[in-house]
Protein backbone atom coordinates (compact mmCIF):
# COMPACT_ATOMS: atom_id res chain seq x y z
CA UNK A 1 0.00 0.00 0.00
CA UNK A 2 1.55 3.46 -1.01
CA UNK A 3 2.28 6.22 1.85
CA UNK A 4 2.15 9.86 1.93
CA UNK A 5 4.56 11.32 3.98
CA UNK A 6 4.14 15.68 4.76
CA UNK A 7 7.56 17.77 5.61
CA UNK A 8 7.18 21.00 7.26
CA UNK A 9 9.80 22.84 8.44
CA UNK A 10 12.20 25.58 7.93
CA UNK A 11 14.82 23.06 6.86
CA UNK A 12 15.03 20.62 4.23
CA UNK A 13 18.04 18.35 3.55
CA UNK A 14 16.30 14.90 4.70
CA UNK A 15 13.63 15.29 1.95
CA UNK A 16 17.04 15.86 -0.35
CA UNK A 17 18.73 13.18 1.24
CA UNK A 18 16.24 10.63 1.06
CA UNK A 19 15.38 11.51 -2.62
CA UNK A 20 19.05 10.97 -3.89
CA UNK A 21 19.61 8.16 -1.79
CA UNK A 22 15.94 6.61 -3.52
CA UNK A 23 14.75 6.90 -0.23
CA UNK A 24 11.18 7.47 -0.69
CA UNK A 25 7.92 7.20 1.90
CA UNK A 26 6.67 3.97 0.95
CA UNK A 27 5.84 1.79 4.20
CA UNK A 28 9.59 0.37 4.59
CA UNK A 29 11.47 3.11 4.05
CA UNK A 30 8.96 5.35 6.76
CA UNK A 31 10.40 2.55 9.08
CA UNK A 32 14.18 4.12 8.19
CA UNK A 33 13.06 7.21 8.52
CA UNK A 34 11.46 6.76 12.26
CA UNK A 35 14.63 5.14 13.07
CA UNK A 36 16.89 7.35 12.23
CA UNK A 37 16.36 10.93 11.07
CA UNK A 38 19.52 13.51 10.63
CA UNK A 39 18.42 13.98 14.28
CA UNK A 40 16.59 11.32 16.69
CA UNK A 41 13.03 11.66 15.82
CA UNK A 42 10.59 11.18 19.14
CA UNK A 43 6.89 11.11 18.77
CA UNK A 44 5.01 14.85 19.25
CA UNK A 45 4.75 15.61 22.58
CA UNK A 46 4.94 19.43 24.59
CA UNK A 47 8.70 21.00 24.36
CA UNK A 48 9.51 22.28 27.39
CA UNK A 49 12.34 24.86 28.05
CA UNK A 50 15.58 23.80 29.51
CA UNK A 51 18.64 25.23 30.19
CA UNK A 52 20.57 25.06 26.96
CA UNK A 53 22.68 21.90 26.55
CA UNK A 54 25.94 21.39 25.10
CA UNK A 55 25.51 19.23 21.71
CA UNK A 56 27.37 16.22 23.26
CA UNK A 57 25.34 16.38 26.09
CA UNK A 58 22.12 16.51 24.44
CA UNK A 59 22.99 13.17 22.16
CA UNK A 60 25.10 11.19 24.81
CA UNK A 61 22.31 8.28 24.68
CA UNK A 62 22.75 8.52 20.95
CA UNK A 63 24.38 5.64 19.06
CA UNK A 64 27.41 6.66 17.22
CA UNK A 65 30.16 5.14 15.38
CA UNK A 66 33.42 4.52 17.30
CA UNK A 67 35.66 6.12 14.80
CA UNK A 68 36.58 9.82 14.02
CA UNK A 69 37.77 10.30 10.41
CA UNK A 70 39.74 13.47 9.78
CA UNK A 71 38.67 15.53 6.79
CA UNK A 72 39.96 18.68 4.89
CA UNK A 73 37.36 21.20 3.19
CA UNK A 74 37.86 21.87 -0.02
CA UNK A 75 34.67 23.95 -0.77
CA UNK A 76 32.92 26.95 1.18
CA UNK A 77 29.74 28.15 -0.36
CA UNK A 78 27.18 31.32 0.49
CA UNK A 79 23.62 29.26 0.19
CA UNK A 80 22.27 32.24 2.11
CA UNK A 81 23.06 35.63 3.92
CA UNK A 82 22.94 33.25 7.30
CA UNK A 83 23.67 29.65 6.23
CA UNK A 84 27.04 28.44 4.40
CA UNK A 85 27.70 25.52 2.68
CA UNK A 86 31.23 23.40 3.74
CA UNK A 87 32.23 20.77 1.48
CA UNK A 88 34.90 18.31 3.15
CA UNK A 89 37.00 15.52 1.12
CA UNK A 90 37.04 12.60 3.25
CA UNK A 91 40.18 10.26 2.77
CA UNK A 92 39.27 7.37 4.36
CA UNK A 93 37.23 4.46 1.98
CA UNK A 94 36.09 2.82 5.04
CA UNK A 95 34.42 5.89 6.25
CA UNK A 96 30.46 5.41 5.38
CA UNK A 97 27.19 7.04 6.44
CA UNK A 98 23.02 6.24 5.77
CA UNK A 99 20.69 9.34 4.02
CA UNK A 100 19.14 11.16 6.91
CA UNK A 101 22.58 11.50 10.05
CA UNK A 102 24.73 13.77 11.19
CA UNK A 103 28.02 14.07 12.41
CA UNK A 104 29.75 15.60 15.53
CA UNK A 105 32.23 18.37 14.29
CA UNK A 106 35.62 18.36 16.02
CA UNK A 107 37.75 22.07 15.24
CA UNK A 108 41.35 21.84 16.65
CA UNK A 109 41.67 24.80 19.41
CA UNK A 110 37.44 24.76 19.37
CA UNK A 111 36.50 22.84 23.02
CA UNK A 112 33.02 22.82 21.68
CA UNK A 113 31.70 20.12 19.69
CA UNK A 114 29.68 21.02 17.06
CA UNK A 115 26.36 18.79 15.67
CA UNK A 116 25.54 19.25 12.45
CA UNK A 117 23.11 17.50 9.64
CA UNK A 118 24.50 15.90 6.55
CA UNK A 119 22.81 17.97 3.59
CA UNK A 120 24.69 15.34 0.82
CA UNK A 121 23.70 11.72 -0.11
CA UNK A 122 25.87 8.71 0.54
CA UNK A 123 26.28 9.12 -3.73
CA UNK A 124 28.36 12.32 -3.53
CA UNK A 125 30.23 10.44 -1.04
CA UNK A 126 30.72 6.88 -3.07
CA UNK A 127 31.56 8.94 -6.01
CA UNK A 128 33.53 11.24 -4.79
CA UNK A 129 34.51 11.36 -1.48
CA UNK A 130 32.79 14.26 -0.75
CA UNK A 131 30.30 15.09 2.61
CA UNK A 132 28.47 18.45 2.63
CA UNK A 133 26.88 20.47 5.57
CA UNK A 134 24.71 23.19 5.59
CA UNK A 135 25.86 25.64 8.53
CA UNK A 136 23.71 28.34 9.73
CA UNK A 137 25.64 31.61 11.88
CA UNK A 138 25.11 31.75 15.20
CA UNK A 139 27.29 32.78 18.08
CA UNK A 140 27.78 28.50 18.84
CA UNK A 141 31.30 28.08 18.70
CA UNK A 142 31.75 25.88 15.70
CA UNK A 143 29.27 27.63 13.71
CA UNK A 144 30.81 30.75 14.66
CA UNK A 145 34.01 29.41 13.50
CA UNK A 146 32.72 27.97 10.30
CA UNK A 147 31.27 31.19 9.19
CA UNK A 148 34.44 33.37 10.42
CA UNK A 149 37.85 31.56 10.44
CA UNK A 150 36.99 28.26 8.28
CA UNK A 151 39.22 28.76 5.38
CA UNK A 152 40.00 26.32 2.09
CA UNK A 153 42.25 23.11 3.35
CA UNK A 154 40.92 23.70 6.83
CA UNK A 155 41.28 20.58 8.71
CA UNK A 156 38.58 18.88 11.14
CA UNK A 157 37.53 15.79 12.11
CA UNK A 158 33.93 13.67 12.27
CA UNK A 159 32.10 11.26 14.06
CA UNK A 160 28.91 9.55 12.87
CA UNK A 161 25.77 9.62 14.99
CA UNK A 162 22.39 8.67 14.97
CA UNK A 163 23.51 5.48 13.23
CA UNK A 164 20.47 2.73 11.78
CA UNK A 165 21.83 0.39 14.25
CA UNK A 166 20.31 -3.18 14.10
CA UNK A 167 17.95 -2.19 11.84
CA UNK A 168 17.43 -3.84 8.62
CA UNK A 169 14.62 -3.55 6.20
CA UNK A 170 12.45 -6.48 5.51
CA UNK A 171 13.26 -8.52 2.35
CA UNK A 172 10.30 -9.92 -0.15
CA UNK A 173 8.22 -7.28 0.61
CA UNK A 174 7.08 -5.13 -2.14
CA UNK A 175 5.76 -1.66 -1.69
CA UNK A 176 4.26 1.07 -4.42
CA UNK A 177 6.09 4.07 -4.04
CA UNK A 178 4.83 7.08 -2.17
CA UNK A 179 4.72 10.38 -2.31
CA UNK A 180 6.19 13.43 -0.45
CA UNK A 181 4.69 16.82 -0.10
CA UNK A 182 7.34 19.67 1.27
CA UNK A 183 5.83 22.77 3.03
CA UNK A 184 8.81 25.10 3.30
CA UNK A 185 9.00 28.11 5.00
CA UNK A 186 11.74 31.15 4.83
CA UNK A 187 12.09 34.91 5.54
CA UNK A 188 12.54 35.49 1.90
CA UNK A 189 13.11 33.46 -0.77
CA UNK A 190 16.97 33.83 -0.70
CA UNK A 191 16.52 32.37 2.54
CA UNK A 192 15.11 29.21 0.75
CA UNK A 193 17.69 26.90 1.05
CA UNK A 194 18.49 24.00 -2.04
CA UNK A 195 15.76 25.58 -3.80
CA UNK A 196 16.80 24.69 -7.14
CA UNK A 197 17.88 21.13 -5.90
CA UNK A 198 14.04 21.01 -4.93
CA UNK A 199 12.53 22.14 -7.87
CA UNK A 200 15.04 19.69 -9.95
CA UNK A 201 13.35 16.62 -7.67
CA UNK A 202 9.86 17.60 -8.57
CA UNK A 203 11.22 17.59 -12.29
CA UNK A 204 12.77 14.35 -12.02
CA UNK A 205 9.78 13.06 -9.93
CA UNK A 206 6.56 14.88 -10.93
CA UNK A 207 3.46 13.74 -9.07
CA UNK A 208 5.63 11.98 -6.36
CA UNK A 209 7.65 15.23 -4.54
CA UNK A 210 5.97 18.59 -4.67
CA UNK A 211 6.81 21.73 -2.93
CA UNK A 212 4.88 24.80 -1.77
CA UNK A 213 7.43 27.49 -0.50
CA UNK A 214 6.18 29.77 1.97
CA UNK A 215 7.72 33.35 2.44
CA UNK A 216 6.74 35.68 5.09
CA UNK A 217 8.85 38.81 4.38
CA UNK A 218 10.10 39.08 1.06
CA UNK A 219 10.46 42.29 -0.09
CA UNK A 220 11.88 41.74 -4.01
CA UNK A 221 10.65 40.17 -6.46
CA UNK A 222 10.31 36.80 -7.19
CA UNK A 223 11.67 35.12 -9.85
CA UNK A 224 9.75 33.57 -12.42
CA UNK A 225 10.90 30.18 -11.94
CA UNK A 226 9.73 30.23 -8.10
CA UNK A 227 6.52 31.93 -8.37
CA UNK A 228 4.21 28.73 -9.55
CA UNK A 229 5.36 27.46 -5.96
CA UNK A 230 5.25 30.35 -3.51
CA UNK A 231 2.82 31.48 -1.44
CA UNK A 232 3.05 34.65 1.02
CA UNK A 233 2.73 33.88 4.04
CA UNK A 234 3.19 31.30 6.74
CA UNK A 235 2.33 27.83 6.85
CA UNK A 236 -1.30 27.87 8.24
CA UNK A 237 -4.01 24.77 8.76
CA UNK A 238 -6.06 25.51 5.83
CA UNK A 239 -2.59 24.32 3.84
CA UNK A 240 -2.43 21.26 6.24
CA UNK A 241 -5.88 19.44 6.66
CA UNK A 242 -6.18 18.57 2.97
CA UNK A 243 -3.95 15.79 3.66
CA UNK A 244 -4.85 14.60 6.76
CA UNK A 245 -5.73 10.75 6.39
CA UNK A 246 -4.74 7.58 7.50
CA UNK A 247 -1.68 6.34 4.98
CA UNK A 248 0.05 10.07 5.92
CA UNK A 249 2.96 10.51 8.30
CA UNK A 250 4.33 13.82 9.42
CA UNK A 251 7.70 15.22 9.62
CA UNK A 252 8.40 18.76 11.10
CA UNK A 253 11.89 19.90 11.01
CA UNK A 254 12.66 23.62 12.16
CA UNK A 255 13.57 25.78 15.54
CA UNK A 256 11.52 24.74 18.77
CA UNK A 257 8.79 27.44 19.06
CA UNK A 258 7.82 26.20 15.03
CA UNK A 259 7.97 22.49 16.35
CA UNK A 260 5.81 23.16 19.05
CA UNK A 261 3.19 25.26 16.75
CA UNK A 262 2.48 23.23 13.77
CA UNK A 263 2.38 20.03 15.90
CA UNK A 264 -0.32 21.83 17.73
CA UNK A 265 -1.89 22.53 15.07
CA UNK A 266 -1.93 19.09 13.41
CA UNK A 267 -3.46 18.02 16.59
CA UNK A 268 -6.29 20.50 15.73
CA UNK A 269 -6.87 19.11 12.84
CA UNK A 270 -6.65 15.43 13.49
CA UNK A 271 -3.65 13.84 13.16
CA UNK A 272 -2.67 11.30 15.48
CA UNK A 273 0.33 12.05 17.75
CA UNK A 274 2.00 8.84 16.53
CA UNK A 275 2.01 10.34 13.18
CA UNK A 276 4.18 12.97 13.49
CA UNK A 277 7.86 13.25 13.97
CA UNK A 278 10.37 16.01 14.94
CA UNK A 279 14.01 16.77 15.56
CA UNK A 280 14.82 16.69 19.23
CA UNK A 281 18.44 17.29 19.68
CA UNK A 282 18.90 21.16 18.40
Amino acid sequence: MAHATIYVGCTVPQLLRGAQSRIFPSHSALGVLRHSALCYCTGNGTIKSKRKMDHLERTANNFRQEVITQAKVCGITNESETVKRLRLAIANKDFSFKAGQWVDFFIPGVSVVGGFSICSSPGLLEREGILELAVKHTVHPPAHWIHTECTLDSEVALRVGADLHGYQEGKGNRHKLGTAKLYYSAKNTSELLFKKNILGLMKAFPGKITCCFHVTQQRSQICKELQPHITEGRISEKDLEKHVSNDTSWYICGPPPMIESISKLLTNIGVPRNCVFFEKWW
